[in-house]
């Protein structure tokens, strides 16, 4: 669930200013491997549209999602009638509502170990609103600090472990789905140096809360198995270095992931991106 919601906000923007002119980016990344497009319309002078979709393939401590097309999209409401220092605010969803994934668990038997792999079909869904603050401290610098507020789905179908020579705990999972909650405080910096090279840094602590697992699996000899989720803090990051080849034309090198303990862990996704201002 965290990995496709850090991939999916990408598609939102998440390493580019809070308020700038409409673009389009296609892009791809490593670490996890992504290809897509996305970018922001100005519908009205406050109201912008963010949207992206992509494909993407990754894999962290025992799981594999082999095929998943990440989709984005939210509306942005900047008070840019107040002048340089103003709110700001986002309300969007990021949808997967199909995806191949593996599951490997490994286990100790007296006889000796036991790894088994099971196959099957999940489905990712998240909503989020954010509130924040955006100061244009000169033509060359943003910043911006928010507070966001999200809720995540994981939708797993049943499935069984795959037949192995020697499996004395065999078990089936049934259909079920996994939640969290998630509040995430953090800010951004934008800066543009000379007339050709654009950064940005973004980060914030996220904290989950009121998380519950629904994948309930039937092993041999053990009966039904609960398990748990608790609840954890960890630190997202982000960054991007732009190179303006031309008018309106950049190239992006840009990089994401997350700091901090098991099952979310360290992670960094990095890729290139042409994008096109107009």
């Amino acid at each position: 669930m965290i990995t496709n919601r850090v991939l999916g906000t990408v598609l939102l923007g998440v390493n580019e200013q809070v308020n700038c002119s409409d673009c389009i980016s296609a892009f791809g990344s490593a670490g996890s491997f992504s290809a897509g497009v996305h970018g922001r319309k100005e519908l009205t002078n406050n109201l912008s549209l963010l949207a992206g979709i992509a494909y993407t393939q990754y894999n962290e401590g025992g799981y594999h999602i082999t095929s998943a097309p990440i989709g984005a999209f939210a509306l942005r409401y900047d008070f840019t009638d107040w002048g340089s220092s103003r709110p700001f605010f986002d309300l969007g969803t990021i949808l997967t509502p199909w995806e191949k994934a593996r599951y490997t668990r490994s286990y100790n038997t007296s006889l000796g170990p036991v790894t088994v792999t099971g196959s099957t079909n999940a489905a990712n869904y998240a909503v989020y609103g954010r509130a924040g603050w955006i100061s244009r401290l000169s033509p060359r610098d943003e910043v911006a600090a928010s507070i966001e507020v999200w809720q995540l789905w994981q939708r797993v179908s049943g499935y069984s472990d795959s037949a192995v020579a020697f499996n004395p705990f065999d078990a089936s999972i049934a259909t079920g789905t996994d939640r969290t909650s998630l509040v995430k405080i953090g800010g951004q910096w934008t800066h543009l140096f000379g007339g050709n090279i654009e950064t940005n840094i973004n980060g914030g602590w996220v904290q989950s809360f009121a998380s519950h697992s629904g994948i309930v699996a039937t092993v041999t000899g053990d009966g039904v198995v609960v398990p748990t989720m608790g609840n954890q803090g960890w630190f997202e990051y982000g960054g991007r270095l732009g190179f303006r080849v031309q008018k309106g034309w950049i190239v992006d090198l840009f990089a994401n992931g997350t700091l901090g303990p098991q099952p979310v862990g360290n992670t960094i996704h990095g890729g290139v991106g042409l994008r096109i201002n107009y």
